[in-house]
């Protein structure tokens, strides 16, 4: 009778243990992100310098074997269990208690899981203490001169971007990426990218997204529906999160620099173009905004006009801005103070590219 007591007893001991295991990892987890928000060189050091180009390697290795979206299925498949489960729940085959526990367990994981492949990426040091740049000061003479600096770039490398030019195009970025690598504080190669397209390439474009990176596969996806012009730019901004940069201005710069670094004129044209939005936004609080948006080539203002219409077709504005409230929330959460504004702060890296570089 003593050895059955026993028995009992372990195995109620270990049922314990393997229900509290998610949620110990996930603490565990949570108090290292606190120790990480506070000690940002350690984890550059240990972790996105050191631990994080071996999860890139693995992972990018054999995503890349698959030609689609490993992170879409995967959601797809999350969702479906989920409705799944609460089926078997209506239909009293499961209990509800036992439903809500295996819930936030899956939670409790995937919180744990998206931290350890990449989200402590989140707490590396800001760009500019990475490389070393000198902070310059604002001044509204440099901005005017940057602006006009990518005005006339901008003019000066239009061209005309084809579908049929993508393979190369991602040829090209990752050759950008190789030779600039050191000058962005890029550990190069950190695995292997194949650029995939959005399984709901139609949804994502109605909720504004036109690419991301999916951290779980250590995988890059760009919208089916992302034009042509903008295509060069989305591509180097989503490789620049599979090298662990997160911050979405951070992204911009490094796909800026990559664009315009490039010998190719449609990587040019693309960079230049995409970051003269931003600048043009800044600027528009500018009395004199018209003289500058009078100075852009007739072609290159086609363009902007066409890309206008074009997205706000496919755009659902009520999903969109839901999107955004998540997408806003999610990076607050991680420690990106400005939230989605943070896109537009690529304007200020920009300047200071410019200034360390001595390009001005």
């Amino acid at each position: 009778m003593l050895k059955i007591g026993k028995k009992i007893r372990v195995g109620s001991t270990r049922k314990i243990i393997m229900l509290s295991l998610p949620f110990s990892l996930a603490a565990i987890v949570f108090l290292s992100i606190q120790f990480a928000f506070r000690n940002a060189e350690i984890v550059e050091h240990y972790y996105s310098k050191g631990i994080y180009p071996f999860i890139a390697k693995f992972f990018s290795f054999f995503s890349n074997l698959i030609p689609f979206s490993l992170w879409d299925v995967f959601w797809v498949l999350i969702i479906l269990l989920i409705i799944c489960g609460l089926i078997l729940v209506v239909f009293k085959k499961v209990r509800f208690g036992w439903y809500i526990l295996r819930i936030v367990q899956l939670v409790a994981l995937l919180y744990s899981f998206f931290y350890i492949v990449w989200g402590y990426n989140y707490f590396r040091p800001k760009i500019e203490k990475r490389i070393g740049w000198e902070s310059p000061k604002a001044d509204e003479m440099i901005f005017r001169s940057i602006l006009d600096s990518i005005i006339i770039q901008t003019n000066y490398n239009y061209f005309s971007i084809l579908s049929s030019d993508y393979s190369k195009i991602d040829s090209l970025v990752e050759e950008s990426y190789r030779i600039n690598s050191p000058e962005l504080g890029i550990n190069y190669p950190n695995g292997t990218r194949r650029p995939k397209t959005m399984l709901l390439s139609s949804l994502f474009m109605k909720l504004g997204v036109n690419g991301y990176f999916g951290p779980f596969f250590n995988e890059i996806h760009l919208d089916y529906y992302l034009l042509p012009m903008d295509y060069p730019f989305v591509l180097a901004h989503e490789k620049a999160h599979q090298f662990g940069i997160t911050s979405e201005a951070e992204a911009n710069l490094v796909a800026f620099v990559i664009c315009i670094k490039s010998g190719d004129v449609r990587l040019k044209y693309s960079g230049y173009q995409s970051v003269l939005l931003y600048f043009l936004k800044d600027a528009s609080k500018m009395a004199e905004y018209k003289e500058y948006f009078n100075k852009i080539d007739k072609k290159v203002l086609q363009d902007f006009r066409f890309r206008q219409k074009y997205y706000q077709g496919l755009e659902n504005k009520s999903l969109s801005k839901m999107q955004t409230a998540v997408n806003n929330a999610y990076l607050k959460a991680n420690k990106i103070e400005k939230g989605v504004k943070n896109y537009d702060q690529v304007v200020s890296l920009v300047i200071s590219w410019y200034h360390n570089s001595n390009n001005y």
